[in-house]
Formats: C-alpha cells, sequence, structure tokens
C-alpha cells in the first residue's frame, strides 16, 4: 500500500487562520510575557532598587555641598549598586536556569525550534530591563544629590559624569549577561549563581593574598587593578590611589567584561545548540 500525500488543491486541510512566519519579535515577545510572570522578576528587580536608591539616598543625606566637590552626584549611587549587581546577577541566571529546573524548556524548544532565537531573545529581554531599571535607580539617587547638594560649594560638574553612570549601569548589565550565559552553559541555578559571586567577589581577595608573595607581585597588581568594585568605583567618581601604578582607563574595564561576557554568550550558543535540550 502506498503512503499518498493530499494537498490543497485536491481538497485537503488548509487553516482559516493566517500563518505568520515566526521571527525574533515573537520569541522577544515570549520571553518578555515568562520575565514578568515570574515572581523571582519582581523580587529581584524590587531589591534592586530598594539596594540602589535606599542605600543611595542614605548616603546624600549623610553629605553635604563640599562633598561633592571630589565626588560626583550620582557616586552615592555606587554604594547600594555595589551590593545591588548581585540582583542583576541572579536574575541573569534566573532567566534561563528556571526553565530547566521546571522543565519548560522542552516546550519552549518545542514550540520554537531555533534554539538560536530563543537565547538571542533571552539576551535582549533581560539586557534591556536590567539595564533601564539600574540606569533609573541610579540616576534617581544622582537627581536627588543634585538637588540637594548642587550649591556653588558642591564646585562645578559637568555632563561626563552622567555619561559615565550610564557607562557603569551597563558594566552591571554585561554582569547579568555574562550570569545569564554561565546560567545557559551549567543549566543550574545555585551553581551558577555561585559562580558568578566568586567571580566578583575572590579576585580582589585573591589578589590581596598574592602580595604576600614577590613573586607574585605583577599578577597581583593587575587582579587588583582590574576587578568588579575597582571598575565600578572609577565608572562612578570614585579615584584610585595607592602603590598599584597608573590607574587603569574606565574604557579598559569595560573592554574587559566585554571579551569575558561576550566569550561566555558565544559558547553558550554553541553548547545549546548542540544539546538534546
Amino acid at each position: 500500500m502506498t503512503a499518498t500525500t493530499t494537498t490543497p488543491e485536491q481538497g485537503g486541510y488548509t487553516s482559516p487562520l493566517p500563518a505568520a512566519r515566526p521571527h525574533l519579535g515573537h520569541a522577544i515577545a515570549s520571553e518578555w510575557t515568562k520575565l514578568v510572570s515570574i515572581r523571582s522578576t519582581l523580587f529581584t528587580l524590587g531589591a534592586l532598587v530598594v539596594t540602589v536608591v535606599g542605600v543611595g539616598l542614605a548616603v546624600v543625606a549623610q553629605t553635604t555641598d563640599e562633598n561633592y566637590q571630589s565626588i560626583s552626584f550620582t557616586t552615592p549611587a555606587l554604594f547600594g549598586l555595589l551590593v545591588g549587581q548581585l540582583a542583576v546577577m541572579v536574575l541573569g541566571v534566573l532567566t534561563i536556569t528556571s526553565e530547566y529546573g521546571t522543565g519548560l524548556v522542552r516546550t519552549t524548544f518545542t514550540a520554537a525550534p531555533d534554539r538560536y532565537r530563543v537565547l538571542t531573545a533571552k539576551y535582549l529581554v533581560f539586557s534591556a530591563t536590567a539595564f533601564v531599571v539600574t540606569a533609573l535607580s541610579v540616576f534617581l539617587v544622582g537627581i536627588t544629590a543634585a538637588l540637594a547638594h548642587g550649591g556653588a560649594a558642591a564646585g562645578p560638574h559637568a555632563s561626563h559624569e552622567w555619561f559615565r553612570a550610564l557607562l557603569g549601569c551597563f558594566y552591571v548589565t554585561l554582569l547579568g549577561v555574562l550570569a545569564l550565559a554561565i546560567g545557559a552553559l551549567v543549566r543550574h541555578a545555585a551553581g551558577a549563581i555561585a559562580m558568578m559571586i566568586g567571580l566578583v567577589t575572590l579576585p580582589p581577595v585573591i589578589g590581596g593574598m598574592l602580595t604576600m608573595w614577590e613573586t607574585f607581585a605583577p599578577l597581583s597588581r593587575t587582579i587588583l587593578q582590574y576587578n568588579v568594585p575597582v571598575a565600578l568605583s572609577q565608572l562612578f567618581g570614585v579615584a584610585e590611589g595607592g602603590d598599584l601604578g597608573p590607574t587603569p582607563s574606565v574604557y579598559s574595564h569595560l573592554a574587559l567584561i566585554v571579551v569575558v561576557a561576550g566569550g561566555a554568550a558565544a559558547a553558550s550558543y554553541v553548547l545549546t545548540g548542540r544539546r538534546d535540550v
């Protein structure tokens, strides 16, 4: 017995509904729905806003106009962001590992077989959300500081300090992108979060320990100059001093995180495309 294929012209079924060709916009809409539908998004972004704004406003309340002769108006937001960045990284990890944990990833890849499109949508939706929320929180603190302590005693302030703060928000967003990439590689929330916390907190500790040995002095100096706290401090107008040599450019910090996050993201595309799930 020979199987036959029936075409619409031969009386086969034709859907009365228009069937649009799937594209990236559909995947972005799907990922946005997922992101705003889970409580972890509200908790993590809420923790970010409360930490950055709460700590920042507390610092603003304890400063005077004269303090801003040496710092920018956005500097108070730094103290909350050093903690709030953890919320961005946790959200980046949960953006993908939550689907692996519940098994929803099977449904996602069945409905959208193009895994690269799905992963791209996750990166875009997360990055835009994290950057906007971080920037709004930082700029709320900065505007409050400018209104409260923007008198003549604060000295002149150029617009570039606001641009530097924007770069700081971009830096934190890239940390979240790195977290999402590691989540895609590890596929386990606790493991990915632990790795990100280690990447952020351990370098200053390791660099400090290596100072005990003269042989490792160059390596120690490099680690202490290039780490997340130092990068954010420079971006938010806190000058680094000490005996570590010339202060690295803020753009070198940005280049480093772009390379690291970009490499991890590229690896996530490769492994996601090769795995069964």
